[in-house]
């Protein structure tokens, strides 16, 4: 399900809905269709016409502007808060920033600098509306409707994020994404044992869950528990032995305890993955 309609992206872009609904046409974004066959943006597809009226002021020329923004789209992080990215560029590249993270995603000569934490205030008031919709709609959501508009809040709106995967899980308690995203939410509001207890249900559920394993890993850290962060963190890796973050927290972390051969053997996992 996707939220923003073609009226909401014009107004909080500045464009025309004329001008909204080329750029849906050209394949990067990926709207679904509502009602009377209009157009439903997720708050994804709103970063990525962001991005492409940036590089449209920047004078750069819509085929170029296309490719970079079908590259961008790949790179953009899925079932995760956008709201911390900058997008920046360097001459050549557009530079994608998530706290300490970055990567380039080949674009070609451009220029393009902005806060995508401003747009999702800007957004805000339309995501609200959105769940308020939702509670009312005369057709009740599914389990993965409430988790794919949980998705589309958390840059916008939060709080109301967390209602949508407490709705999801209501309908279905063995939702593992919805799960690992409540236990998130909890974590980064300041509740790392509530969001331990998140992570521990959505792995009973599906044991070889690789992100569940590494956030359970981050909060038990937040909680002083090193012994068993790197027991979960091993989890994670057992789950996905290419998950470089899983590696280089357990480097760390056996580093930490002395115990040299096995931070170094994951050190180097964590090198070679990040080539």
């Amino acid at each position: 399900m996707k939220f923003y309609t073609t009226r909401d992206v014009a107004r909080l872009l500045g464009w025309s809905e004329a001008q909204v609904r080329s750029h849906a046409r050209v394949g990067y974004l990926t709207p679904s269709r509502g009602p009377r066959n209009g157009y439903r943006f997720s708050f994804q597809d709103l970063v990525l016409l962001r991005a492409a009226k940036a590089l449209s002021q920047a004078r750069i020329g819509p085929r170029r502007v296309r490719r970079a923004l079908r590259a961008l789209a790949r790179e953009l992080p899925a079932g995760r808060s956008l709201s911390g990215l900058r997008l920046s560029g360097d001459g050549n590249r557009v530079v994608v920033r998530d706290g300490a993270d970055a990567w380039q995603p080949e674009s070609g000569q451009m220029v393009l600098d902005f806060e995508v934490a401003e747009l999702a205030e800007r957004a805000a008031p339309v995501a609200r509306r959105l769940i308020h919709r939702a509670r009312r709609s005369d057709e009740p959501l599914s389990a993965e409707q409430w988790y794919t508009l949980g998705l589309d809040l958390e840059s916008a709106a939060p709080s109301e994020a967390r209602e949508a995967y407490v709705r999801a899980l209501a309908l279905d308690p063995r939702h593992a994404s919805a799960r690992v995203n409540l236990g998130r939410w909890l974590q980064a509001d300041g509740h790392p044992a509530e969001a331990v207890v998140q992570y521990r249900v959505a792995l009973a559920a599906h044991p070889h869950h690789p992100t569940a394993a590494f956030n359970l890993g981050t909060a038990l850290e937040e909680l002083g528990r090193r012994s068993e962060a790197i027991e979960a963190y091993r989890r994670a890796v057992e789950g996905d032995a290419e998950f470089a973050d899983a590696h280089f927290n357990l480097a760390r972390l056996y580093e930490q305890a002395g115990k040299r051969a096995a931070a170094l053997r994951h050190l180097q996992a964590y090198k070679q993955l990040s080539q």
